[in-house]
């Protein structure tokens, strides 16, 4: 490995790092690191990824909570149900390619898209009521996010936050903290399962892995003091689900083609 590439790994691990604890996506850096940079079979990179995710999650977690912004008990079912969603995807990440599960995500991201336009104003709103989503919505909605969770971790904070903001009726910020803590939980059971069936690259892992814990840390501690952090998440939430779409469609490839 050359010596600049754990630099370049900690440098992307840190951007990443604030991509998912305020929005999303971060996991298409590491990933990319991983595999094109570090010359890591897609399962290995997979399963390397969620140390990265662990270590973050455990920073963000811890600094929400210290900044008063986590509840767990409101956010139980979303846990219970997500998490039992994730066990399913971290089986079908031992066994599919993710090759099939990427073309789905391709299409649903643009409906994502569009729903992060239709109505950004019931996104950034501050909902004073203890609402219950009913049982009824709640458990597929997020069953299906914790199964892509679980297979691949990319995107899934995104789905997560735009289906408890809009669902929910938490805010973005205490949506993201209850992201990071639910991620966090199934990403242990995750990390162990890739680790004992030789899927996790420590050495690989680790300048990403430090990196991601530090812009973890810096965005929790934005996101819980600053008081327009809810629409600098939905800005980059937005700036983000946009540059996905452009590298899915191959939209980069094609300018640079023109010009």
């Amino acid at each position: 490995m050359e010596w600049w590439i754990p630099i370049i790994g900690f440098i992307g691990g840190m951007v990443a790092g604030v991509m998912n604890t305020l929005a999303g996506f971060g996991s298409i850096i590491t990933l990319s690191i991983l595999m094109e940079l570090m010359g890591l079979p897609a399962n290995v990179a997979n399963g390397t990824n969620r140390l990265n995710t662990v270590f973050a999650g455990i920073t963000a977690t811890a600094t929400f909570i210290r900044n008063d912004k986590l509840d767990v008990f409101r956010g139980r079912w979303y846990l219970i149900f997500t998490s039992i969603g994730a066990f399913i995807g971290i089986y079908l990440a031992l066994v599919v390619s993710n090759e099939q599960f990427k073309l789905i995500f391709k299409f649903l991201i643009v409906v994502l898209f569009l729903i992060l336009l239709l109505n950004p104003k019931r996104l950034l709103k501050e909902y004073t009521d203890e609402f219950e989503l009913p049982l009824f919505i709640l458990i597929p909605v997020f069953f299906l996010i914790g199964i892509y969770g679980g297979f691949i971790q990319m995107g899934m904070g995104v789905f997560f936050i735009v289906a408890i903001a809009l669902l929910g009726r938490y805010n973005l910020v205490e949506g993201n903290a209850l992201k990071s803590f639910i991620v966090l939980a199934y990403s242990i059971i995750a990390l162990t399962i890739f680790w004992w069936n030789g899927l996790v690259d420590i050495k690989a892992g680790i300048a990403i892995t430090l990196g991601q814990m530090l812009g973890a840390w810096i965005s929790a501690r934005f996101a819980s003091r600053y008081k327009n952090a809810n629409i600098w998440a939905y800005r980059i939430l937005l700036i983000i689900v946009i540059f996905v779409i452009m590298y899915y469609f191959n939209i980069f490839y094609l300018l640079s083609n023109l010009f």
